[in-house]
C-alpha cells in the first residue's frame, strides 16, 4: 500500500512547533506492517494544501493530512479539499451536537465560529473526536479522478492530544475495514544503554545472518545514551522468526538491554527498586534536578523515590548534605571525594537504601586542563558501601544533563541487578 502524509501548518515551517506527527505516525503505521513512502510539511494556505494533496492522490492509495480542521481563519484543510474534490460542505447534525455538548460540559457558550467544524464534505465519513471539537474526515476518491484506481483521503486534527487517541481508537478500525488484507508484521524493539551502535551491530549481526536470509529486517537507532534495536518480520512466520531473533540478541547483549518498545531507563530502575523493596534519594549538582525529574515521571515512583537535593553551590553541599568544607577546599566541588561525600551524606540524612550523587562541569566554561568541560563524577551509596564513577561527557548543557542522568541510572540498575556487565 502506498501511503503519503501531509502535515499542514505554517508554524511547522517556521520552526515554532516541533512536528511530532512525523515520527509518531510512521511508528504507528510501521507497527501495522505499513510503510510511509513520503511525508511532507506544508503551509496552511489553501493553494498549498490543494497542490500537495492533488499530487499525492495521483500516486498513493492512502493520503493522510494533519491539521487545519479547527474554527480559525487559518484552518483551511476542510474547505480546500472539498473544493479539490468538487464536494459540497454540509452540516452534520451529530457533529454539531457533539460540539454543543463539549462546551456545555465546561459551562461555556459555543464560540461563533465553532459550527464550521461540523461542516462535512458530502459523502465523507466522520471520525469522532473524543478529545476536542474538530472531527476527522475520511473520503473515498473514485478511480479516474487522480489515478486509475481508487484512493482514500483522511483528514486528522493537528493537536497531538486529539490526533493520537483518534488514530488508535477510530482510524485504525476504519483502516482495517477499508483494507482487509493488511500485512502481518511482528516487530520487536529492544533498548540498550552503555554500548555504541557499531559495537552492537558487530556483536549481533553475524549471529542473525541466517534469519536475515529468511526475511528478518534489523534496524539500529542511536539515541542519546542509548541504542535501539528493531527486529521486524513480515508474513505468516513473522512471530516465529522475530522471536528467535529476540532470544539471540538478549543472549548476546545480556543486561545491557534495559527494556523493550517504549520502556525508559528510569522506569526500569523504578521497577527494580520496587521488586527489591528498596528506596532511593538523589543529590544533584550539575544535572540541576534532571535526575529527580526523570524518576518522578514514572507512575508509582513515590513508592521508592523518597527525596532529592539540588545542591548547586558549595554552601548547599555543606549545609544540606554535610559535605566537609575541607573536601571542597582540597579536592574541589567536581571530584571523586565530593561525589562520595554527597552520596553518603544524602543516604544518611534521607534514611534510604541507596542514594545517587552527580557533580560535574556542564560548560561551556569552567573547565581546566585537569578537569575539562564535560568531566563528571557519579556516586552511589548503598548497603555495601559507596562507589564513584568518573565520566567525560563533552556535550552541550542539555545533552550533558541527559547523558549524565543516564549514566547515574544505569549505575544503580547494574547494582540492583548484581551482575557484571560485558564490556563494550
Amino acid at each position: 500500500m502506498q501511503i503519503e502524509i501531509i502535515n499542514t501548518g505554517t508554524e511547522l515551517l517556521l520552526g515554532r512547533t516541533l512536528n511530532t506527527h512525523h515520527q509518531w505516525l510512521a511508528l504507528q503505521l510501521g507497527d501495522l506492517g505499513l510503510r510511509i513512502q513520503r511525508q511532507t510539511s506544508i503551509s496552511d494556505t489553501a493553494s498549498e494544501i490543494i497542490s500537495a494533496v492533488s499530487e499525492s492522490l495521483g500516486r498513493a492509495d492512502l493520503v493522510i493530512t494533519t491539521g487545519g480542521l479547527g474554527p480559525t481563519s487559518d484552518d483551511n484543510t476542510r474547505s480546500a479539499l472539498a473544493e479539490l474534490l468538487g464536494l459540497r460542505l454540509v452540516q452534520d447534525s451529530a457533529v454539531m451536537d457533539r460540539i454543543n455538548g463539549f462546551f456545555a460540559l465546561r459551562n461555556k457558550s459555543v464560540p461563533p465560529h465553532a459550527s464550521i467544524q461540523a461542516m462535512v464534505p458530502e459523502g465523507g465519513t466522520v471520525i469522532p473526536n473524543d478529545h476536542g471539537t474538530a472531527p476527522g474526515l475520511a473520503i473515498e476518491v473514485p478511480a479516474g479522478k487522480f489515478r486509475l484506481t481508487r484512493s482514500h483521503l483522511v483528514m486528522l486534527p493537528g493537536p497531538p492530544r486529539e490526533l493520537r487517541p483518534m488514530f488508535i481508537n477510530q482510524f485504525i478500525p476504519w483502516l482495517r475495514s477499508q483494507f482487509l488484507e493488511l500485512p502481518k508484521l511482528d516487530v520487536r524493539t529492544l533498548r540498550t544503554t552503555g554500548l555504541g551502535e557499531s559495537w552492537v551491530e558487530e556483536t549481533i549481526a553475524p549471529q542473525l545472518s541466517g534469519l536475515v536470509t529468511e526475511g528478518l529486517e534489523i534496524g539500529y537507532c542511536a539515541k542519546i545514551g542509548e541504542v535501539e534495536i528493531r527486529l521486524a518480520m513480515v508474513g505468516e512466520r513473522g512471530a516465529e522468526i522475530a522471536g528467535q531473533a529476540e532470544k539471540i540478541v538478549r543472549r548476546l547483549l545480556k543486561n545491557h538491554i534495559f527494556g523493550s518498545h517504549t520502556d525508559t531507563l528510569e522506569r526500569a530502575v523504578v521497577e527494580l527498586l520496587k521488586s527489591r523493596n528498596k528506596t532511593l534519594a538523589v543529590a544533584e549538582s550539575c544535572t540541576g534536578g534532571f535526575l529527580g525529574h526523570r524518576l518522578t515521571n514514572v507512575p508509582g515512583a513515590s513508592q521508592v523515590f523518597m527525596n532529592g537535593y539540588l545542591t548547586y553551590s558549595n554552601g548547599a553541599k555543606e549545609r544540606d548534605l554535610g559535605v566537609p568544607s575541607k573536601i571542597l577546599e582540597e579536592h574541589g566541588a567536581v571530584s571523586e571525594a565530593t561525589a562520595r561525600a554527597m552520596a553518603e551524606g544524602c543516604r544518611d540524612i534521607s534514611k534510604v537504601d541507596y542514594s545517587l550523587s552527580v557533580t560535574g562541569i556542564a560548560g561551556p566554561t569552567g573547565g581546566t586542563d585537569q578537569k575539562p568541560v564535560g568531566t563528571v563524577f557519579i556516586g552511589l551509596a548503598g548497603p555495601d558501601g559507596c562507589v564513584v564513577e568518573k565520566n567525560f561527557n563533552p556535550y552541550d548543557r542539555e545533552t550533558f544533563k541527559f547523558v549524565t542522568s543516564q549514566q547515574a541510572l544505569n549505575l544503580l540498575r547494574k547494582t540492583l541487578l548484581e551482575v557484571r556487565m560485558i564490556s563494550g
